[in-house]
Parts: C-alpha cells; structure tokens; sequence
C-alpha cells in the first residue's frame, strides 16, 4: 500500500513540473509571432470547421479503403453463412456477395451510396490488395495439393483430367466462333479471346471440391481419393495451359510468344529441380523443432515473393509464380501446417473478401440486357457443363468406374467457383474479355458451382439401393478428442463380449468449422482416429472410419446413427455434463435483465463447446431425434475397470440387466447392483433380479445407493444407470460429484415416443 501511494506520488509531481515547464516554453514562443504570417480571418464557427475536418477525413482514400473492407467483410459473412446454411459452400456465398455489392444490385438500387462507398478513383487500392491476396491464396492452393495421391492415382487421373481440360477446351473455342465477331473483334484478336473462353471451360475449383468432399463425408472412399487427385492434377496442368494462354495473349502470336514460354519451362525446371530439393534439405533441418522461427517464415516469403515477381516480369501473371512456390514447399506435413496456419486465415478470411467484392464491382449483370445476350450465357453454362462433367465422367467410365462413381467424378470437377474468377479477371485486366462475355462466364462459374451439391445429391438418390441390414449389427462411437475414442471402443467390449466382432463398428469424429484445409482436415482425421485404431488392431477388429468437418455437429450424428440403422448410438460426452447444463440453466433463471438472459440461452443452445464436447441440452436434442439406443460416456480418469456397478431406480430401469450376459462373458467375476429404492414385491424389477442371481450365482451382489459403506473408486470402477436415472441423480449434487466414470442409457422405445 505504502509503495502504491509512493508512486502516486512521483507521478503527480513528475506531471506537474514537466506540464509547467512545457507552458512555460510554449510562452517563450510568443515572441517569434511577429515572424508568421498573416492569416486570413474566416467567420467559420469552430464547430463548422471540426464538421470539415471530420468531411475530410471521410474523403482520405485510408478512410475509404477501410469502410469498404468493413462493408465487404460484413456482408460476406452473411452470404457465407447464408449459404452454408442451405448447403452451399461457404465460398460461394462470398462470391455472390461480392456481386451484390457491385453495379448489379447495390448499384443499381443505390446508385448514390453506391458512388459513395465505391468511387471509381478508390477500385485501384482494392484491386491492388485484392491481388496480394490472391498471391497469398495461390500460395496456400500449390502447398494443398497432395503429390502422394497424383502417385497413386496417375493412370486414372492423367485420363480423367486431361479429358476434363481438353474437350470442353475445344468447345470453348467453337463457341467463341458464334460471339466474336458482334462482341469481342473491336476490342482484342481472335486467338487469346478463342484461348481464354477455352481455358474458362476448363478450370476446376480444387479448394470448392475439396470442401465438398469433406463435407460429404467423401475423403477416404475411392471415389472422392480419385476426385481430388484428379481436380489437384487438373490444377496444375490448367494453370500451366494459363501461363501459356497469357504468354501467347500478350505476344500476339504463338510463335512471338515462344520466347515467354521457353522462359517459363526453364522456370519450372528451376523451381522443381534446384529451389525444391533446396527447400526439402532445410525442411528436413526444420521438421524436430518445436517452432518454426521468424527468420525462416521471412525467407519463404521472400521466396514466394521472388517467383511471383519473375512469372509476372517474363510474361505470364503473378499468381503461377505463387501457384508454383507452393507447389515446390517441403512436404513435411508439420512445415506446411504451421505456414498455412499463417498464411490461409488471413488469406481467405480478408483478401478474398476484397477479390470477390472487386469481382462484383466489374461485374455488371445487367449488361446481359437482350434475349441473345441471354441465349448465349445459356450456351455457354450449357457447354461448360457438356465439356467438364460430360468428359469427365465419359473419361472415368472409360477406366473402370462405374456409372456412379463416374457421374460423381464428373459433377465435382464441374465446380468452377473462385479458380475461374481469377482466370476471369486476368482476361479482363488484359482487355481480352469485353464487360458482357466477363459477366456472363461469371454467371457461368457460379451456375456450374452452385449446381454441383443439389447434383450429388441426385445422383446419390439415382443410384440409391436398399441394403438388407437385418443381418447385421451396427454400433457407432462418436467421439471428440482422440483417447476418447480408444476408451469408447473398450467401453462397446465390455457392452457386446465377443459378439463385437460379428458387428459392423462406425467410428466418427467431427471437427467443428467448414474452412478447414484439406491438408490439415487428413491430418487431423489421421491422428484423431490412431489411439482407437490401434486398440481396434489389438483385439482384431475392423472399424469404419466417419470423419467430417462440419458447423452442424448435432445434425451429423444423428443423420449418422439413423441412416445407419444403428443398433447403439455410443457419446462421449463433456465433463461433468449433466451438472453444468443444469447449472447453467438454474442460473439464467436468476438474471432480470432479459437481454442477459436472452445471451445465457444463446450460450446454452449454440454449439460453442469443442469439437464432439456435449452437454446435456445437446445430448438430449440427439436423443429426441434417433431411432436406436443411445449411450452417454463420462470419463472420470477412467483407467480400467475393476469393479462393474449398475444403479437401478424402479421398474425402467430393468433394461439394464438383459447386458449382464455380456459382461459376464468376458470374465468378469462380480457385479454389484446398487438400488435407490428396494423394489416393490412382485414388481418387474425385483423378478428380473431374482432371475439374474439364480443364473450366476454368486456373482452378483445387491446394495442400497445411499448405503455408508458405498464408495466409488475414481479411476477402477465403471457404473452403469439409465439416462433418466442418471438426470434425476445428478440434481444432488453430493451423489453425482461421488460418480466414478459413467454410461448413462436411454433405450430406443423412450426414443421413438420422442420422435
């Protein structure tokens, strides 16, 4: 305290000297007065001049550029989440909102606060740092493709793809034959306007399809293992053909435009042959330690830097040198996780933004005013779709697939999405794109885009068949982090015995958000599933692996659980979840203050826990909507059971003996049932239990809960109870803190009178 008010002291004395002698200097300075000059007197109030000064500032291009990255951040959000909410990709909600921020609508609704928030001298800085984005963006896109997979995958691939580029390449020029001539001779040549509608046919969206994949569950099956490493070697044989494309745009002729490509292939040969296995060996330097230092980070900047400014100085754009230094990154997974996670966030989550908002603002919808305007934009979605999903699944039929598959194939390299935008925006920088074809191949990228969810789905349905699943059992273990998943699987064994073996056993994990890289999303799958499979290999059994990233955690288990026919529905839940959701419900009835309340609830019913944390609320929402058992798993620093204990409260509760058969096939010597009440005579419960102890005799021990001589064991018992049992008991709070490591069951009839 005495050392507080002594530098109170020294503050308020240091104050005090140094403002007075700072008034006095300034009083000195008077005399050099006379040396000013004369200024003119206005009869301006001090109030209209602050008005001018605050009038300035608005009109500072700093000021402009910030509002209109506050604008377009908000209102891509919205879109975003819009879209995701419909089952759209988040990233086409973006694009759409950049296009709603240009001419098309808000320019022409709000013509005036359209002028004001865009004025047509302010586009250069967002177009600007729009193109840093992009860089940064190219950069995170060569470092997410998978050469281990283009390996595996060549044959199939190599046919796939390239019959993806080059045939609706080829209609791409055709079609250029019938809007040339009327739109597009007065302002560019034939040759790069024919190139460039081919190579916007051509394009996949790898990032779009890479997302859908996940979040259709798709990743490890063959069919989505062969999409990506089609779409990643459709990447990089597109943004070669681009680089080419430009070249031969800005030579005029192929042959002036052979000295830009030579340049480029000796490029590429550097890139791979000296920088990558240059990278490789400091990667390798890199890989044990914990941190990646600030040095480093700078020189793969300096790096991508560097072949970004040299591809836009020998003729081709800068995005194929960004492109490339991804590409030519150390394939240690830990080096490029940590140079994602610097990069891709800020990348997506601001730059994009600000490209699709500059997109939407040359993009003018509107000029597509006539029906052979329109006519054409049809022909050319038409033939977009023709030549990309029509080759690709004719090419994926050719090599084995079968119709399906190949139909899918075909549907997911159809997506254009962000990719055709930047090739789109390169032949309009060039001038090669007049406005009215620019906007129609804008239409034409979101159609191909938006359609590709809505055609999975109907394919899906096309092809459905019904499976016979009664000769099967199916159990699903739904878990959060990884040891939880090893610990569910040792709780199924001691549900099932032996019989687990004949089951078909689901494990699924979901990893909370959709802008997850595909990189990091097959890492995280592969670690979060290495402790349950390598249980599962010790006991000899197969598991089914589920995993997705996904914002609807709930909506996923039980789509999961039902269109399994599960016959239990396995959670590993949060700590302590039934007295923390009831905690928290009690608390919010104490708030008066109704928007406090309100946030209480929003708090409650929004997925803001962990990725596979659930509490009560969250479980019983699952539970309302299953039509199989369902199983609640708290660990309480589980570590093995010694003792098995079941808490039976009346008459429901006698469910709980028919796994006694179970437990006891897999040795277990004794188990003790631990009654609330003694059960009425005659009653259902007690003749069950009368009839379990004549079967194992000796083997079971029965007792009163609220017994003095009852005490749980935190880390050897394992208790078994109904989940309304387990609801009504967890309102004492000195019982339930006394539980050891948990199952709570809800049988499936309670379910289906829920549904």
């Amino acid at each position: 305290m005495q050392k507080n008010k002594r530098n109170y002291a020294i503050y308020i004395t240091m104050m005090a000297v140094f403002c007075s002698l700072i008034y006095v200097a300034i009083s000195n300075g008077e005399r050099f007065s006379h040396l000013q000059s004369i200024r003119s007197h206005t009869d301006i109030s001090p109030f209209a001049m602050f008005l001018n000064i605050i009038v300035e500032n608005l009109s500072h291009p700093l000021t402009i550029l910030l509002c209109q990255i506050i604008v377009i951040l908000f209102t891509v959000r919205i879109f975003s989440q819009t879209f995701k909410y419909i089952g759209q990709p988040g990233v086409i909600g973006e694009i759409v909102a950049g296009i709603v921020l240009g001419p098309s609508l808000l320019g022409y609704f709000f013509p005036e606060f359209s002028e004001t928030l865009f004025p047509p001298n302010s586009l250069h800085n967002l177009e600007l740092i729009s193109q840093i984005g992009l860089v940064l963006f190219m950069f995170v896109i060569g470092m997410e493709l998978d050469f281990g997979i283009l390996k595996n995958k060549i044959n199939e691939t190599l046919v796939i793809s390239h019959a993806g580029i080059v045939i609706p390449f080829f209609l791409g020029i055709v079609s250029s034959f019938w809007v040339y001539e009327e739109y597009a001779a007065a302002q560019t040549d034939f040759l790069p306007f024919a190139l460039f509608l081919g190579i916007s046919m051509s394009i996949t969206a790898f990032p779009v399809l890479a997302r859908i994949v996940q979040e259709r569950n798709m990743t490890h099956t063959p069919v989505g293992i062969l999409s990506l490493a089609s779409a990643a070697n459709d990447d990089v044989t597109a943004w070669c053909l681009l680089a080419v494309v430009i070249a031969i745009a800005k030579a005029g002729t192929f042959v002036s435009a052979l000295y830009t490509i030579g340049l480029t292939l000796i490029y590429i040969l550097l890139m791979f042959l000296v920088i990558r296995p240059f990278l490789k060996k400091i990667g390798t330097l890199y890989a044990n330690k914990e941190v990646i230092n600030k040095s480093f980070v700078g020189f793969i900047f300096l790096i991508l830097i560097i072949s970004s400014v040299t591809t836009e100085i020998i003729g081709i754009h800068a995005l194929f040198g960004a492109f490339m230094a991804g590409v030519v990154m150390p394939v240690n997974f830990g080096f490029r996780k940590v140079m994602m996670e610097k990069v891709e966030d800020i990348a997506t989550v601001l730059f994009l933004p600000l490209f699709f908002a500059y997109t939407g603002l040359n993009t003018q919808i509107g000029l597509i005013n006539s029906p052979t305007l329109w006519g054409i934009c049809i022909m050319f979605i038409l033939v977009s779709i023709t030549g990309k999903l029509g080759g690709c699944a004719l090419a994926a039929r050719s090599v084995g697939e079968n119709w399906k598959n190949s139909f899918i194939i075909g549907t997911l390299m159809n997506t254009r999405g962000l990719m055709e935008l930047v090739a789109l925006n390169i032949g309009r920088e060039m001038g090669i794109l007049p406005p009215e074809i620019f906007a129609i191949l804008v239409i034409m990228a979101l159609s191909t885009s938006f359609m590709t969810t809505p055609m999975l789905i109907g394919v899906e349905k096309l092809y459905h068949k019904k499976i016979n699943l009664s000769q099967y059992q199916r159990i699903v273990l739904s878990f959060g982090r990884p040891e939880s998943g090893k610990l569910l699987l040792f709780i199924a064994r001691i549900l099932f015995g032996k019989q687990l073996k004949q089951m078909k056993i689901i494990a699924s994990h979901y990893t909370l958000g959709t802008d997850l890289a595909p990189v990091k999303a097959l890492q995280y799958a592969k670690e979060s599933f290495a402790p349950i499979m390598r249980e599962a290999s010790k006991l000899h059994l197969k598991i089914d692996k589920r995993y997705k990233v996904t914002d609807k955690l709930n909506q996923e288990i039980i789509q999961l659980g039902n269109e399994e026919h599960t016959d239990l529905l396995l959670l590993g839940a949060g700590p302590r979840f039934m007295s923390e959701s009831y905690n928290l419900e009690n608390k919010s009835e104490h708030f008066n203050i109704p928007v406090i309340s309100h946030f209480v609830h929003f708090l409650k019913e929004s997925p803001l826990h962990l990725p596979g944390i659930l509490l009560r609320e969250k479980i019983e929402s699952i539970m309302s909507k299953v039509n199989c058992p369902v199983a609640v798993f708290e660990n309480r620093n589980f570590k093995g059971a010694s003792r098995y204990l079941f808490i039976l409260d009346g008459d429901k509760d006698k469910f709980l003996l028919d796994y006694l058969d179970t437990i006891f096939s897999n040795g277990v010597s004794r188990i003790t049932l631990l009654l609330v009440d003694k059960p009425s005579i005659g009653s259902l419960l007690e003749q069950k239990i009368i009839k379990v102890k004549e079967e194992y005799p000796n083997k079971i021990i029965t007792a009163p809960l609220m017994s003095e001589n009852t005490r749980f064991s935190t880390q050897k018992d394992i208790l078994f109870l109904s989940y309304d049992t387990c609801k009504n008991l967890s309102s004492d709070t000195r019982i339930y803190a006394e539980f050891p490591s948990f199952l709570a069951i809800r049988p499936a009839t309670e379910n289906s009178n829920r549904s």
